[in-house]
């Protein structure tokens, strides 16, 4: 099994979560973060006064999936999140030792 971590633009989380709920991933953990990469952040103006805003509005969909079908889910969440422009985020890729479910004591991919 893999744990998927997706860092995309807010906007793009309906089409993302609808997306892979087609191709049968219903479990996820949202977050909402702020970071910056190469875009480095953008200076708005708030009541005449210029001021730099660092760290961007992120969010970060977390799923755990069996390994038959990481490259699926990969692939949906890069069609989805896609816009074309600096600041789509990124995808990360971890190996879970183990899972295991509280409630049945359920554990590996059948916990999930």
């Amino acid at each position: 099994m893999k744990k998927v971590e997706a860092i995309i633009k807010p906007f793009k989380l309906d089409e993302v979560k609808d997306a892979l709920a087609k191709i049968g991933i219903y479990g996820m953990t949202v977050t909402e973060v702020k970071g910056f990469g190469r875009q480095k952040g953008h200076v708005e103006v708030y009541r005449g006064t210029e001021y730099e805003v660092s760290f961007i509005p992120k969010i970060k969909v977390e799923v755990v999936v069996p390994d038959a079908i990481i490259d699926k889910v990969i692939s949906t969440i890069l069609e989805k999140a896609n816009t074309g422009n600096i600041g789509d985020g990124k995808i990360f890729i971890f190996s879970p030792e183990d899972v295991i479910r509280i409630r049945t004591g359920e554990r590996g991919e059948a916990a999930i």
